[in-house]
């Protein structure tokens, strides 16, 4: 593998504060399939595809691609592409952004309108992640090979059938959108992303090379 990937400072600084002893057997448990799913991948040198799911590809899914693809270059697992859809396409709803930036990563708006499209760095000289809502089978994401994960209940429940889904994996997590325009709207999109973040990390650092 070549030089270790350095996120950006401030990025650095929270993952150095993740404690993953705090996480409870029965969310490792959870997060386990995801862990074999990886593994399996990474030990036959293959390519590895995340397609992180949710209704409205807006909050959660955004989240989990975005931390997921920064735990993989932390971890220096090779070969690791991350990508998000929904059930329905609606919008990356600009609170996501502006948590992310708090956090120390690097957000560019390339568009504006009703869908915008956000580049969403990690690392100086990483690619950034294209972030916009879509469905989960929209021609951007991969047709096949792919782990489906569900980030949210409601998609779990009302997509049995994810086409061309190798694994479907459900790591489901509170909407923080019941917390939007409430006095608690940043503390509680600021909590659902480091959850998000300290269990995408949990599950690279459990690869092994």
């Amino acid at each position: 593998m070549s030089n270790k990937i350095t996120l950006y400072p401030e990025i650095e600084a929270v993952v150095n504060g993740f404690e993953f002893e705090n996480l409870l057997p029965e969310r490792k448990e959870v997060l386990q399939p995801l862990i074999n799913f990886i593994q399996a991948k990474s030990s036959e040198k293959e390519e590895i595809r995340l397609n992180l799911i949710c209704t409205h590809n807006s909050r959660r899914s955004h989240l989990a691609q975005i931390w997921a693809q920064a735990a993989a270059a932390h971890y220096q697992i090779p070969q690791v592409y991350c990508y998000s859809g929904g059930t329905e396409a609606t919008a990356m709803f600009h609170v996501v952004a502006e948590t992310l930036e708090q956090t120390g990563f690097k957000v560019q708006a390339l568009s504006t309108g009703s869908n915008p499209v956000y580049a969403v760095k990690y690392a100086e000289n990483e690619h950034p992640v294209v972030a916009f809502s879509k469905t989960y089978y929209n021609e951007f994401n991969p047709e096949e090979g792919f782990a489906a994960i569900m980030t949210c209940s409601q998609a779990d429940g009302g997509c049995p059938f994810i086409a061309g889904a190798e694994k479907r994996i459900a790591i489901t997590y509170e909407d923080p959108k019941e917390f939007d325009n409430s006095p608690q709207q940043v503390e509680k999109y600021n909590e659902r992303s480091l959850q998000i973040g300290l269990e995408m990390f949990y599950v690279f650092s459990q690869i092994r090379k």
